[in-house]
């Protein structure tokens, strides 16, 4: 198996940032293993010493682990799993046993009713990304149209040298130095756009037993669909709202959707949702330059899940004709020339005469 290249080491405050354990207690890391997975049977093999590893970088709608052991270690789950297990290995080499055969790479997906096993070596360090099933079924429901009967089946081993996949991966990478940045307990709509789209990414990049039925066609959205989905864009704009959002609430897929917003808006979903977003940004400056928040363009581009002010900038610049920072300044101006006029306009007259 080749090595996997994991950069530059992390520097020491972030490595031990969500540290939930380090040491060498096989009682206590098994309890936390078993509270934050799943209930499970570990041993430790060969007379190994435990020099355990085990950090949280961000529990939300979907979390991420790093987990290492620092021995050779058999871990068996006592029960299918309820949820969607995802191990990316950064260090060392394991075997994972689905449903009683090897898979060939530990670089791998298990799922819900099938039940897993794994052998890691001491060198082993892996990232591990829970999905719950309602998660996955609801991002199959916007694509589908209907609830799915049975949770989803993966292909087990996911390809690292395909590039969607390796796409897929670099997301992962960046959501755990976004986490670890701070910027997601700050702004959580981005947090919430960040995890629906790794949901995505991984519907499209792994294949999967609906791979066919999520790339179908659907006819074209109807413009009662359409009054809808801005309504709905409108009442969540301050939310971590995605496409699907407002597939369901239109009551369409989200191709039917795509093509509504083609056909009869000439724009796109996601497009109408940053316009949205965009002129609730500027009705924020304009509040803030009038005085009544002290807010900065930073505040309000991430309340509104800007998290790029690059980006952020130009699409302001594209919209408005002007930068963030600009209509700050100007309606500043502004302001402070109107109640200028307005104090001049009450002063009693004479009272400049000397």
């Amino acid at each position: 198996m080749s090595d996997i290249r994991t950069g530059p080491e992390k520097p020491a405050a972030e490595q031990d940032q969500g540290l939930l354990f380090r040491g060498s207690d096989i009682e206590e890391l098994h309890d936390l293993i078993s509270t934050r997975f799943a209930p499970n049977r570990m041993s430790v093999l060969a007379g190994g010493r435990l020099d355990g590893r085990f950090r949280c970088v961000r529990e939300g709608t979907i979390a991420l682990y790093e987990l290492g052991y620092g021995a050779e270690v058999d871990i068996v789950p006592g029960a299918p799993l309820d949820f969607y297990n995802i191990h990316i290995p950064l260090a060392g080499d394991g075997m994972v046993t689905v449903d009683g055969k090897g898979l060939s790479h530990p670089l791998s997906i298990v799922g819900p009713h099938q039940r897993l096993s794994m052998r890691w070596n001491g060198e082993s360090l892996n990232r591990v990304l829970i999905i719950p099933r309602q998660v996955v079924d609801g991002a199959l429901t916007a694509r589908l149209g209907d609830v799915p009967r049975h949770p989803l089946a993966f292909v087990p081993v996911l390809n690292g040298q395909a590039g969607p996949v390796r796409s897929w991966l670099n997301l992962v990478r960046h959501f755990a130095e976004f986490a670890d940045s701070g910027l997601a307990e700050r702004s959580p709509l981005a947090t919430g756009h960040f995890e629906r789209l790794l949901v995505d990414g991984l519907l499209d990049a792994q294949p999967h037993m609906l791979s066919d039925a999520v790339t179908g066609h659907d006819t074209a959205a109807l413009p009662g669909a359409l009054r809808r989905a801005t309504l709905y864009c409108a009442e969540h704009a301050h939310e971590p709202i995605s496409v699907t959002d407002m597939a369901r609430a239109a009551r369409v897929s989200v191709r039917s959707l795509r093509e509504g917003f083609r056909k009869h808006l000439a724009t796109t979903p996601l497009a109408y949702l940053r316009r949205t977003r965009l002129d609730l940004a500027r009705r924020d400056l304009l509040a803030a330059a009038d005085g009544q928040t002290s807010e900065t363009v930073t505040d309000v581009a991430l309340r509104w899940g800007f998290t790029h002010l690059g980006r952020f900038t130009g699409h302001y610049r594209e919209a408005y004709g002007e930068t963030p920072s600009q209509t700050l300044r100007r309606a500043r101006r502004r302001s402070r020339a109107s109640r200028a006029a307005a104090i001049r306009k009450r002063a009693p007259r004479g009272a400049e005469s000397g």
